[in-house]
């Protein structure tokens, strides 16, 4: 990645948001810098200038003429700080109020046009992006720690997939290298031919490290959709990985218009079984079957994606 590259995003972006604020009807009639403060002060339970400033970078005497300025038009009222008397504390007053919430529900309308481009199935990936940006540009807000993160594969997480799936499952389960293989043919044929519109991987983050995965494939069966190998590591378990992967996978099968969500798994896999019925999914079969080195209980799921009126 380059400079040039971040430029390029900037002058993307800012064209995006900047088209949708003709004549400045968004802010106006305050500035940019204005409306940012004014959002800090609705937001906040208490804050004095100093931090006012703090938290957005200001030059002291510009803050303080804009706070002049509210002060005059009976925006904000001014006073000691409760904690420091030498600092001031800053108030919205009831106009103050009505003020920023026209411009905050000016922001929404703005952004909802800006989201009514974007298909369903891509909003959930733009957040994503949106909030490993801020992550890696050191916003500990955007993926703070115990933060979950999904994302689409990126090079080299497919092959992770193998590899934690052969691991985990030999180390808890004691499944022999058979499933490794299988894992390998079902990633390869994904890697290989899939439908990015109707077919999709995800890959779970904790604290920016992958902690989980899942699959939504195609299924045989006319109109069904296959959910494979759900994964969660086992220091990320408790912290709902496996129910957002699940989500996720119901959420993305429902856009693309399949009728059925399938899977297949076993008895002993008893996390993941409460989890699918959870999200409504009904045992259909069961079949006894020896597979990976050990004897089991194969396990057939469904859940119904659209009624007969949908």
């Amino acid at each position: 990645m380059s400079v040039q590259d971040v430029r390029a995003f900037n002058r993307f972006y800012t064209g995006v948001i900047g088209a949708l604020d003709y004549g400045r009807h968004l802010y106006a009639p305050y500035t940019l810098t204005e409306a940012r403060v004014l959002y800090e002060l609705a937001h906040a339970a208490r804050l004095d200038a100093a931090d006012l400033r703090t938290r957005l970078g200001l030059d002291a005497g510009y803050l303080s003429r804009i706070l002049n300025r509210f002060e005059d038009g009976g925006l904000i009222e001014r006073g000691p700080s409760d904690s420091d008397p030498r600092r001031r504390r800053v108030r919205l007053t009831g106009p103050g109020r009505e003020a920023a919430g026209l411009l905050d529900e000016r922001a929404r309308d703005t952004v909802g046009a800006l989201l009514g481009t974007v298909a369903p199935r891509d909003r959930t990936r733009l957040a994503e992006a949106m909030r490993a940006i801020r992550g890696i540009l050191g916003d500990d807000s955007a993926t703070g720690p115990g933060e979950v993160v999904l994302r689409e594969p990126g090079p080299g997480d497919l092959g992770w997939i193998v590899q934690r799936n052969a691991a985990l499952y030999a180390a808890e389960y004691g499944w022999n290298s058979d499933y490794e293989g299988l894992v390998a043919r079902i990633v390869a044929d994904f890697a290989e031919d899939h439908d990015p519109h109707r077919e999709r991987v995800w890959i779970a983050e904790l604290d920016g490290r992958p902690a989980g995965c899942v699959m939504c494939v195609r299924d045989d069966a006319p109109g069904t959709a296959r959910l494979r190998l759900l994964l969660v590591e086992p220091e990320a378990r408790g912290h709902g990985i496996g129910d957002r992967l699940v989500r996720a996978v119901i959420g993305f099968a429902r856009e693309a218009g399949y009728r059925d969500l399938v899977l297949w798994t076993n008895d002993v896999l008893g996390s993941a079984r409460r989890i699918y019925q959870r999200h409504g999914f009904a045992l259909v079969a069961e079949n006894p079957h020896r597979s990976f080195g050990q004897d089991l209980l194969g396990q057939d799921w469904r859940l119904e994606l659209h009624g007969p009126g949908d």
